[in-house]
């Protein structure tokens, strides 16, 4: 008479690895794309100038000063009476 083997001594059944799921990259997915896309943000954002904001901003500033008032002037002149703002003192 030969024993049989015991079911709670039994080797366990093979499970396939985790990265043979589907939904473990999907879930994986996402977080990883967007930390590539920081890194690629973070890159571009290190390499490229930004031309906004110009050295002499304030000296531009002024003199636009003159060209703005005139304008307002003009504006407050042909507004309806109801909606004119008070002039711009200089």
């Amino acid at each position: 008479m030969t024993p049989r083997p015991c079911p709670v001594n039994a080797a366990p059944a093979a499970t396939p690895a985790w990265w043979t799921y589907g939904y473990v990259w999907l879930v994986l997915s996402g977080p990883l794309l967007v930390v590539i896309a920081s890194f690629v943000t973070m890159y571009i954002a290190y390499t490229r100038v930004d031309p906004v904001v110009d050295d002499n901003y304030y000296q531009k500033g002024l003199a636009l000063s003159p060209y703005v008032q005139s304008r307002d002037h003009v504006e407050a002149a042909h507004a309806p009476a109801s909606l004119s703002t008070p002039p711009v003192k200089p």
